[in-house]
């Protein structure tokens, strides 16, 4: 048994990138106050583990995580252990009996909880003269304009988790970014819940295209890239900055969730799939440069063959350039779990998801073998033992595809590289002298 006289923490995050921005901002007060950050939880005398409460595989990634830092404790290599994010908000109580040797859970927005928990101090976030702690490669990073949600869809639990919408004022994710561009972030990824709806709640009231006006006179800022747009919510004047802008890079993640009339109505995403498409051609139209990622749920309550093939058959019209498919989780609290059955088997749920997969797949390979003998500007991710990893404004950092050089180049710096040959997801090039 070994007794921690030190003041280091780990902090391990779960799930998307608000996530992570939650964590950015625990370290930032952590650091304030003296403790030291470390990556290695054996050598660290708190472990702070920030969860995902959204479908159940998440859920269960988070649990399995606590389990075996809380066993750690338990065998006495660290001393305490505290459990926030989403898991925590909605199932705190419940966990906190399951897995006592947790010493404290708290909310997804806890953050001074936690500080104030660990060592008795009172401690202020908002503090303007902070420079926020940096979780990701120093040359991007994620800008969270809201918290929370106004949208009903009907499998979603974020609402739940995560409160209603509070969007961040205008002024502050403005000087917030200036932080950002000071410290030497070339890209910012612009997130929330639905970022669409951002301002609405504001007071006074404000809007996402306001927002990017403002964003892209920030000098040291080479790309804008927003994300989680719901289709419902994103308005002419947004889409009209993808031609106006020169900081918006053309590349926008919508998460449309289905493309058959009748599973949308189910899911209350608020348009039909004509809807859905007036405004993929709207962008596409502001600038035909764009790409489009979106996000699909197979399997939600509701949809029979029938609907995953119209789904399928939009997919196959749009074409959008990146797609992900989740398979349909029941969330408890929500309309599709109070008032619909999930009764789609679990193998049929695995067996939509392979043929959307493969689907986008192809889809995805065609536009990458367009893309060759073109030249790419080209940031650089990742540079290890003569491979460079780098990314065009088409794909975004973690969850989308690369450009593979085989040179040892700078991350975080531009490149104009010519493409030379496509593979199903990602593509190889090389640097133009």
């Amino acid at each position: 048994m070994k007794t921690k006289k030190n003041k280091k923490v780990s902090v391990i995050t779960l799930g998307c990138a608000k996530n992570l921005v939650d964590s950015e901002y625990l370290v930032t007060g952590l650091k304030h106050i003296g403790y030291s950050m470390t990556s290695k939880v054996n050598d660290s005398s708190i472990v702070i583990i920030n969860t995902c409460g959204f479908l159940d595989i998440a859920r269960e990634e988070s649990v399995e995580k606590i389990l075996e830092i809380e066993e750690k404790k338990q065998k006495g290599l660290i001393d305490k252990v505290i459990v926030m994010g989403c898991l925590a908000e909605r199932y705190g109580d419940e966990l906190q009996k399951e897995i006592p040797g947790v010493d404290k859970f708290f909310g997804s927005e806890e953050h001074e909880a936690v500080i104030r928990f660990i060592s008795g101090k009172d401690f202020n976030l908002d503090d303007p003269d902070i420079i926020r702690a940096s979780l990701t490669p120093s040359h991007y990073s994620y800008l969270k304009i809201a918290e929370g949600c106004d949208n009903a869809c009907s499998f979603c639990s974020i609402p739940i988790m995560r409160g209603l919408q509070k969007s961040q004022p205008l002024r502050w994710n403005v000087e917030e970014a200036k932080r950002l561009a000071s410290r030497g972030v070339k890209e910012l990824l612009v997130i929330a819940q639905d970022s669409t709806s951002y301002g609405w709640d504001a007071s006074p009231k404000t809007s996402l295209h306001e927002l990017f006006y403002e964003l892209d006179k920030i000098d040291g800022l080479d790309w804008l890239r927003l994300h989680y747009a719901h289709p419902s919510n994103l308005h002419r004047k947004m889409i009209e900055q993808f031609k106006n802008l020169d900081k918006l890079i053309p590349y926008i993640d919508m998460p449309i969730q289905h493309g058959s009339n009748k599973v949308l109505k189910i899911m209350r995403r608020g348009l039909k799939a004509d809807g859905i498409k007036k405004k993929i051609d709207s962008l596409r139209e502001a600038n035909n440069n764009i790409a489009i990622r979106t996000s699909i749920i197979v399997g939600h309550p509701g949809e029979t063959d029938k609907e995953f093939k119209e789904m399928l058959d939009f997919i196959s019209d749009v074409e959008f350039d990146r797609l992900g498919v989740f398979q349909y989780s029941l969330e408890e609290n929500t309309l599709a779990a109070e008032t619909m059955k999930d009764i789609t088997p679990k193998e049929v749920k695995q067996q939509r998801f392979d043929e959307t997969m493969a689907l986008q797949q192809k889809i995805n390979f065609r536009k990458n073998k367009d893309l060759v003998g073109s030249k790419q500007e080209v940031l650089i991710d990742i540079s290890k033992e003569n491979l460079s990893l780098g990314r065009t404004f088409r794909d975004s950092p973690t969850i989308d595809n690369y450009v593979k050089i085989n040179q040892n180049l700078n991350p975080g710096k531009f490149y104009t590289v010519n493409i030379e040959s496509a593979q199903e997801y990602d593509l190889i090039g090389k640097v133009v002298s």
